[in-house]
């Protein structure tokens, strides 16, 4: 069982303090697309997440946002609030911890039909010790962590 001293070893890159810069964005993007990219609708499927395509893709609270079909893009643009990631798109575990870090889109959970992202799967380990926790300190961080 990885200790607390492990898990915030292998964080590696993480931000964990709070942002010591302008405002960040609202929604965290790589390569130019929310969620590196991947289907934002997809992860509430049985199938679980599928790449966006580019040619398929809509703007949303400044992010560029990629769907797998015309049926998921559809469903966005319905509401989008229902299928974006909580805390824009930024690590669930890190915002509880104050701080904002980058997310990897196969590492993720939905908790009460709200979509979380998670920097690695060594960050999700802590996570899954108590998730719920987790997304209260988050909720109560944010979005003050975007301001720093």
């Amino acid at each position: 069982m990885p200790t607390r001293r492990n898990i915030l070893a292998g964080l590696g890159a993480i931000a964990l303090a709070p942002a010591a810069r302008a405002a960040s964005p609202m929604i965290f993007s790589q390569g130019g697309a929310a969620i590196s990219g991947f289907d934002t609708v997809s992860y509430f499927a049985d199938g679980g997440p599928l790449a966006g395509r580019a040619d398929n893709a809509l703007m949303w609270k400044g992010a560029v946002w990629r769907f797998a079909s015309d049926a998921n893009r559809e469903a966005f643009e319905a509401n989008p609030r229902a299928y974006a990631p909580q805390f824009g798109g930024y690590c669930a575990y890190a915002v509880a911890q104050g701080g904002l870090s980058t997310t990897d889109p196969n590492v993720w959970h939905i908790v009460k039909d709200k979509l979380y992202l998670i920097h690695s799967q060594s960050v999700d380990q802590a996570w899954m010790r108590d998730p719920q926790a987790y997304i209260e300190r988050a909720e109560a961080n944010w979005p003050e962590v975007l301001y720093g």
